[in-house]
């Protein structure tokens, strides 16, 4: 299952699966904007994952 290799993955804190257009939702928590390329970059690594799309939080 796609969200539990997530879940390996440093910075991410929150992994689920959920329907539709994808298969599961990590959520990252990281120092700066820099850092989630590298985040992203190990994810697109898991086997399985097909596509990834970042979305940013703004408070």
């Amino acid at each position: 299952m796609i969200a539990a290799r997530l879940r390996k993955v440093k910075s991410v804190y929150e992994s689920f699966p959920v329907s539709g257009q994808f298969d599961a939702v990590a959520k990252i928590q990281v120092e700066n904007l820099s850092e989630i390329k590298d985040v992203t970059t190990e994810i697109q690594k898991i086997n399985g994952v097909e596509r990834t799309e970042t979305m940013v939080e703004v408070e």
